[in-house]
């Protein structure tokens, strides 16, 4: 594991001031770096993030960039914006939430075991990503673990028989300059946060994609998961851009030593938030 990764509460300020400190050095992997054409500049020379967005030829934005949080607040709280008093629970779900926030069952996050985050708390962790359009589809890819996602804007639809994922299955369309993505077809694994807000495999995420400025774009969540809460709940965050920065690789296995430390049921490691709920007696 190239780099600490923040799984407990005292880990994630940590987390997030490590990266500000690393993945400034991705440009250092390249010599002779083309400019960047049509860049809008400050009088001082610097990229001018307050600029309105690019566009494309057909006069929709381009999302295309490296973009990245500027901390881990919504990797330790999904539901900071709304409060967790508001979090629309099923009770299984709020039993296992409740004993897992105070860090004392990290060992069980998916995260410890260097297995993928999921959709949509991949997009808020404080590591750079990439954005890429292409005629058919949007592919994201991430330094966190080195993941990737695809996007299809063509128009194509999740077969309900598709194996349940991590990452799920995304499609996407246009309203207006937001890129709305639907996903669906998880695993039921994921925790949305290190709190443990946990999912079902009825999980549906809706993202919707905003470049409001050059150098700003927000992205909002709307999580709807009838298994594990009786309404969808949402968060929102700005994600910035990252001039002249590339994704570098982040391989979580090598030299992974987290979990000599962290606290938690081993037994529990591998299953679905629904079966965790089963063993403890908190769902039937």
């Amino acid at each position: 594991m190239p780099r600490t990764w923040g799984i407990t509460l005292l880990l994630a300020p940590l987390c997030a001031a490590l990266c500000l400190c690393v993945s400034p050095l991705a440009f250092a992997q390249w010599r002779n770096v083309p400019p960047e054409a049509n860049v809008p500049r400050t009088k001082g020379g610097e990229v001018d993030l307050e600029a309105p967005p690019p566009q494309h030829a057909n006069g929709r934005v381009d999302l295309q960039g490296v973009w990245m949080p500027n901390d881990n607040r919504y990797i330790r709280d999904l539901a900071l914006d709304i409060g967790e008093a508001k979090v629309p629970y099923q009770p299984w779900a709020k039993r296992l939430t409740d004993e897992r926030k105070d860090g004392s069952h990290s060992r069980e996050d998916p995260d410890a075991h260097c297995l993928p985050q999921g959709v949509p708390k991949i997009d808020y962790v404080s590591y750079p990503w990439k954005l890429v359009e292409t005629p058919t589809s949007v592919v994201m890819m991430f330094e966190t673990f080195t993941f990737w996602r695809q996007i299809f804007t063509d128009g194509r639809t999740v077969d309900p028989s598709a194996k349940p994922a991590w990452m799920g299955y995304s499609t996407g369309h246009w309203e207006g300059d937001t890129l709305v993505v639907v996903t669906t077809g998880f695993n039921g694994k994921l925790w949305l946060d290190q709190i443990g807000h946990p999912t079902t495999d009825r999980l549906r995420v809706t993202e919707r994609f905003t470049r409001t400025h050059y150098g700003h774009m927000r992205i909002e969540v709307t999580v709807d998961d009838p298994g594990a809460y009786t309404a969808p709940w949402s968060a929102s965050q700005v994600v910035h851009l990252r001039p002249t920065w590339e994704p570098l690789e982040f391989i979580c296995e090598e030299n992974n030593r987290d979990m000599e430390n962290l606290p938690g049921d081993g037994a529990l490691v591998g299953l679905s938030n629904v079966e965790a709920a089963q063993r403890k007696g908190y769902l039937k």
